[in-house]
């Protein structure tokens, strides 16, 4: 019956570990270049896969020689206010995330340096290396992504003080571990304690990896050992592993009370601590292990008698505390035993976590960043710790931030623009000097709050979207983009500023495309019909003459005249030209002639002059001779 007992024990511990082996689990080597497994069988990758930036290096041989392999390794970062590292999650569940750190004097300085951690936009820590100390240095958070990612990043908070990394690790949890806190809280592990142990315990002895570090035992306190050979976890929702229960402390005394240690910091802060206890005896009917935990005096559980082959976890959540705050195991009176303890979990419970930068722009810098390579190197949350936004966005300070600004300016961006219209809190869309392509879309006129929108010095061609040219709210550049509105009536805009917005852009001045400012033709058209009243009767068969010349002559583009418009006008005209031949003829021929002449090359008066100076001498043309057919007719 035993032996059957402890093979279907041993068959839920495999069927176990095979469920753990299924979740996410990932362990990067920061710096590294290729895969190993280690002494534990954990599989070490390079972290080239998951970032774009830094560089990677070596720590001097004398610290290497005393740390495992992942610590010998190292990733620094000199460039940008923040870099990340992103990896994929189960959406929903409780991760383990450790970040590992060791200078081991990589760069012969002798010069640690002081950084902050980031996780999902969250701020986790201030990172407090040192020369001299020979282990690493680690930090542990357990939460609740809340997307279908995890984002741990770097960053540089003095000058010349560059941060680094040398390992990070992501386990999924088991579904109610440390459920006990609000899933919109993070736990920052401040310790992890096994009492009795001698050595530290990690996988494979815990399926999640957790780093169980023996007890520093304080004077009267003794290390005993487990008698039972299988000891039931299950009662236990934060699955403590097996070897952390098969060792404790207790003290010799049984009225003794024992202290336990928080390394919690000075100030108060909200904190969750767990307790484990498994009796490591067999007791006789005389004995009885009976206490309860105090918080600074006062009792928090009710007496708690550890039993045999199994464990009792208590745990307590709804508390401040700092390194002042006294936690002991204090006897019941009716105790004969003194307090024992296995292990213990003590975490800082974090600020709320933020939901990020809205999902919209989240969305529409995604579009970016995959249309353009170059953009790639920033992962993270973009507004999220506000200090360390991306560098090229601005963000409002909600505390769901909006992206208000995109800076693009020179960012080497070649190709067309992706539709980024979700991002529908944009104020400004700087994208100058670069190398977009293809016709300016048309959501960009879509953008309900856009007051500024600088396309200058790219490669746009085609014409304007009527939904940017008529919006007489937004400050539009477009100059530089020598194929944008090179013929044809449909590119008429107006009020656009051509002006580059930059004077520091690395490409040479180009002719503007579109000219800033216009003259009515109706103004000039009417000034003319002023001046040719006054010398209607002395010069009308004169003019007439001229016009006709012009059109026998052919000077005038098909484009603009029909041939029954200009039967129609010769006809009309003959009988007035028979009538008079004054000196009038040369002024309204020259004033013919040059209109004709312009528009015999439309291209060169709208590279030079704009389009709209070509639209008024064909508009005041048609006009002028529309007018002299009528005035010699009457």
């Amino acid at each position: 019956m035993a032996k059957a007992h402890h093979l279907f024990i041993l068959l839920l511990l495999t069927m176990l570990a095979i469920s753990v082996s299924a979740q996410v689990f990932v362990s990067i080597d920061c710096g590294s270049t290729d895969s190993y497994v280690d002494d534990n069988g954990i599989t070490w990758s390079s972290d080239d896969l998951y970032i774009q930036t830094g560089e990677s290096q070596t720590v001097q041989t004398t610290a290497a020689a005393s740390v495992s392999k992942e610590m010998t390794t190292l990733r620094v970062f000199t460039a940008r206010k923040k870099n990340c590292y992103s990896f994929g999650s189960a959406n929903g569940k409780r991760h383990l995330v450790r970040a590992s750190f060791y200078y081991g004097n990589y760069d012969k300085k002798s010069s640690p340096p002081t950084f902050d951690l980031h996780l999902d936009g969250n701020l986790w820590a201030t990172v407090l290396t040192t020369a001299s100390s020979i282990n690493p240095i680690y930090y542990e958070a357990i939460y609740v992504p809340k997307g279908d990612t995890i984002s741990v990043c770097l960053a540089q908070t003095q000058p010349n003080q560059f941060p680094f990394i040398s390992a990070l690790e992501v386990r999924e949890l088991g579904s109610e571990m440390y459920s006990h806190v609000n899933s919109n809280h993070a736990l920052f592990l401040r310790g992890r304690t096994a009492y009795g142990a001698t050595d530290i315990i990690s996988s494979p002895d815990d399926l999640y990896d957790r780093i169980w570090v023996p007890a520093k035992l304080a004077t009267g306190l003794n290390n005993v050992t487990n008698e039972a050979i299988f000891i039931a976890t299950t009662d236990a929702a934060d699955e403590p592993p097996k070897a952390v229960l098969q060792t404790a402390a207790t003290d010799a005394n049984a009225s003794f009370s024992i202290i336990l240690g928080t390394n919690l910091p000075n100030a108060q802060v909200p904190t969750y601590i767990n307790w484990y206890f498994s009796e490591v005896s067999q007791l006789d009917s005389t004995q009885k292990r009976s206490f309860r935990v105090y918080i600074d005096n006062t009792p928090i559980s009710t007496p708690i008698i550890p039993p045999l082959e199994s464990v009792t976890e208590i745990f307590i959540g709804n508390i401040t505390a700092s390194s002042n705050t006294s936690v002991s195991l204090v006897p019941t009176s009716d105790s004969t035993l003194p307090p024992l303890i296995n292990a213990m979990e003590v975490f800082q419970i974090s600020d709320p976590l933020t939901d990020g930068t809205n999902s919209k722009d989240v969305e529409g810098l995604a579009q970016l960043q995959t249309q353009f390579d170059v953009l790639q190197g920033w992962s993270s949350d973009p507004c999220l710790p506000a200090t360390f936004s991306w560098d090229w966005v601005t963000c409002s300070s909600d505390d769901r931030p909006r992206i208000t600004a995109l800076n693009l300016g020179s960012f080497d961006l070649i190709g067309f623009l992706p539709d980024f219209s979700s991002m529908d809190a944009l104020v400004t869309i700087d994208l100058h000097n670069n190398s977009l392509t293809g016709e300016i879309p048309a959501f960009l006129g879509t953008f309900p709050n856009l007051k500024e929108l600088n396309l200058a010095d790219n490669e746009f061609s085609g014409s304007i979207p009527s939904s940017l040219s008529k919006n007489s709210k937004l400050k539009l550049v477009v100059s530089g983009n020598k194929d944008l509105c090179v013929s044809g009536r449909s590119c008429q805009t107006s009020g656009i500023d051509t002006s580059t917005g930059s004077s520091g852009s690395s490409k040479k001045s180009k002719l503007p495309v579109i000219l800033g400012a216009t003259i009515p033709a109706v103004v000039i058209f009417w000034v003319i019909v002023g001046v040719l009243a006054i010398l209607h009767h002395k010069r009308k068969a004169a003019a007439v003459a001229g016009m006709t010349t012009a059109l026998d002559a052919g000077s005038t583009p098909q484009s603009m005249w029909s041939k029954p418009h200009v039967d129609w006008l010769k006809t009309n005209i003959d009988g007035a030209m028979r009538d008079n031949k004054a000196s009038g003829a040369i002024v309204n021929g020259i004033i013919m002639g040059v209109m004709h002449i312009l528009l015999l090359f439309p291209s060169l008066v709208i590279r030079l002059l704009g389009w709209k100076a070509w639209a008024f001498f064909h508009e005041t043309q048609i006009s002028y001779s529309l007018f002299l057919s009528i005035l010699y007719l009457s």
